[in-house]
């Protein structure tokens, strides 16, 4: 058991990847010499080689076309989009090659590549370095979708989505690339699923469903609450496509309340399909409407008003008494 940054424990999974597979091969802007603009490859060129972790040109589609190409040989890529909003140049590779080939060949061809996605904000950036664009990738069938929120978990499922013969999105929250927590490195990948969704909190009477940055943020707001005597259930999405509606199912059952945060817009958002689908699973153990607190639905703003946009404690709490049928300050805002 070793205590790491979430950055290093996405590091040690690469190279645990790497040693453990002579055809896993790593691909991106700056990832080799420099080690990434975010250090999170840093060392694997010197120790892998040039022919392993390999520097590319400004280029995303290149990057994800290279890759549809080495896995056709039987490699498994692992590139890495140097910022959310660089993801776009790749994005007609993304979703009408990487997507599509595996049904396209009735199976002959498989697509194990994993793109790693440094996203949201919290950083000081500007736009284009702070956006959350999931949503279109959820949107899309035959990718998987992750977020890891903690060192354990970016261990585990970088390896886990490497090891997959399914192309994965691994979205890495950014502004918790400095979060330290315990990693134990042996920990055999099928501990639990990469389709699973994890109980971080256990609460009796509000369900909050979050992933990647704004699950320490559901934590604190679980604790909060606490102190006025409300009890909320924390639950860590973990896997955004496909979702695991059954544990999220199961604590709306006891709950009879849901709110689920995202930092990206409202509007065609994460959040609004998981109010549908547990609306028609739980409709009558629901006690409210499920609320959603999301960003806005503007452009991501100048770094100095970043901390109005994206969801933070208060506006959490203000969905958890909603819920609740509490009378709160915020009800009228928009896009929460």
């Amino acid at each position: 058991m070793s205590t790491m940054t979430l950055s290093r424990a996405i590091n040690s999974g690469l190279r645990k990847a790497l040693e453990d597979d002579p055809k896993v091969v790593l691909m991106g802007e700056d990832i080799g010499k420099l080690g990434g603009v975010f250090r999170v490859t840093d060392g694997l060129q010197k120790d892998f080689g040039a022919h392993r972790v390999m520097d590319t040109p400004l280029a995303e589609a290149g990057i994800i076309g290279t890759a549809v190409g080495l896995a056709y040989r039987g490699y498994r890529p692992v590139c890495e989009i140097q910022f959310d909003g660089f993801i776009y140049p790749g994005f007609d590779q993304i979703v009408t090659q990487v997507a599509k080939l595996h049904y396209r060949t009735g199976g002959a061809v498989k697509m194990p590549i994993t793109i790693r996605v440094p996203f949201g904000g919290g950083i000081g950036a500007v736009e284009h370095h702070s956006e959350s664009p999931e949503a279109y990738f959820t949107h899309t069938s035959g990718l998987r979708v992750v977020s890891c929120s903690n060192p354990q978990d970016a261990h585990t499922m970088v390896r886990q989505a490497i090891a997959s013969d399914d192309p994965v999105l691994f979205f890495e929250p950014k502004r918790r690339y400095w979060t330290k927590g315990e990693v134990n490195e042996e920990i055999t990948a099928d501990t639990l699923s990469l389709e699973s969704a994890a109980v971080v909190n256990s609460g009796n009477d509000v369900t909050l469903v979050s992933f990647g940055p704004l699950v320490a943020t559901a934590r604190d707001a679980a604790i909060a609450a606490s102190d006025e005597g409300v009890s909320v259930e924390v639950i860590d999405l973990r896997s955004l496509s496909p979702i695991d509606f059954a544990t999220i199912e199961a604590s709306v059952r006891k709950t009879g309340r849901l709110v689920i945060t995202h930092e990206a817009q409202q509007f065609g958002g994460l959040g609004a399909e998981i109010a549908a689908s547990i609306t028609q699973r739980c409709f009558y153990y629901l006690e409210a409407a499920p609320e959603r607190v999301t960003g806005f639905d503007t452009p991501y703003p100048a770094a100095k008003l970043e901390d109005h946009f994206l969801p933070n404690l208060d506006r959490m709490l203000d969905a958890v008494d909603r819920v609740m049928g509490k009378d709160n300050s915020l009800s009228n805002w928009k896009g929460q």
